[in-house]
């Protein structure tokens, strides 16, 4: 489910912000885990190379949350999206967000 998307740069069919111009911008986003016994790794990409991770990993808790944020210069046509490395998220994407807006243009 996509609540703002001003512009349609996101597209929901392939989880992907593709830039409408050249900037800085902020991302971030939150994942949660739900199984115990296992480790969850998700990098936020541009361009299909890994920018910033985050890890969730504790062998005792059943649900755990990873997050992380970054300011990142983008090209116009650049692809910005999230890819689960390992692991299993709680609900799909359901408990998942992932935000990301124009900082400002350079």
């Amino acid at each position: 489910m996509v609540l703002v998307n001003i512009g349609n740069h996101f597209d929901l069919k392939a989880s992907v912000f593709q830039a409408p111009r050249r900037g800085i911008y902020s991302f971030s986003f939150h994942v949660v885990k739900v199984y115990n016994r296992q480790t969850i790794q998700v990098n936020l990409m541009q361009n299909d190379y890994p920018v910033i991770s985050a890890f969730a990993g504790d062998q005792d808790v059943t649900r755990e949350a990873a997050s992380n944020g970054v300011l990142l210069m983008v090209e116009r046509d650049d692809r910005v999206s999230l890819k689960l490395e390992r692991g299993t998220l709680m609900g799909g994407w359901k408990y998942s967000t992932f935000s990301g807006f124009l900082v400002f243009p350079v």
